[in-house]
């Protein structure tokens, strides 16, 4: 290999590392998709390929994807280590959050309406 030839290759290196670290490395890239909604009415949950999502695993990511449909409610989500508002009043629109959990019980709910809209999920 030529100098030039090998100087090109650790140039190439270097740009597809760097592509690759501005992309997020790969741990987003396989993230599952935990689905959560609030809204339009009085509802809030969060599913997993169609299914309520009861439990998760700890430590691996979980890219959180939060449908707010409705300016008079938010979703927020507390747990060991977490205690976030993952969208707020008046926001409407969707959000994306990669979140790794650790061990523990989890709670989601729309603070203004936290008596009848509420929901929680295992970590272990």
């Amino acid at each position: 290999m030529t100098r030039i030839t090998c100087m090109r290759s650790v140039l190439l290196g270097a740009v597809a590392a760097a592509a690759l670290a501005a992309a997020g490395g790969g741990s987003a890239a396989t993230a599952k998709t935990v689905n959560g909604t609030v809204g339009p009415g009085f509802t809030i949950g969060l599913t997993m390929h169609g299914k309520r999502v009861t439990k998760l695993k700890a430590g691996a990511p979980y890219r959180f994807v939060i449908k707010d449909r409705a300016a008079i409610h938010d979703f927020h989500m507390t747990g060991p280590g977490l205690n976030r508002v993952l969208t707020s009043v008046p926001f409407t629109g969707t959000k994306s959050f990669v979140l790794r959990l650790r061990k523990g019980s989890y709670r989601f709910v729309c603070d203004p309406h936290s008596g009848i809209m509420h929901g929680r999920f295992n970590v272990s």
